[in-house]
């Protein structure tokens, strides 16, 4: 592995669909085309499948792990909200 390259672990993992879902929501620009847009449904797929994903592994995870994934999914669900009331106006 290249030692520039960051550890493959489980909160990678998360972090990676997190950051997914901050593009889709118009936080981040998308790394490909490096412009902002906004996909609301995709970043509802995104939170759908970070939720399902933490009832998946409910038991098998670490306090840190566990304490993360339920940060993240919090933000990312208010981010949600708000960025869904700006496309309903």
């Amino acid at each position: 592995m290249d030692e520039n390259q960051p550890s493959l672990n489980f909160t990678a993992f998360i972090m990676s669909l997190v950051g997914s879902a901050h593009v889709h929501l118009g936080i981040m620009p998308n790394p490909a085309t490096n412009k902002t847009e906004r996909n609301v449904g995709m970043a509802k797929q995104t939170i759908d499948l970070l939720d399902v994903l933490k009832e998946k592994t409910k038991g098998n995870l670490t306090k840190d792990e566990e304490d993360l994934f339920e940060h993240m999914l919090f933000e990312l669900r208010m981010k949600y909200i708000e960025e869904s009331k700006k496309e309903a106006k």
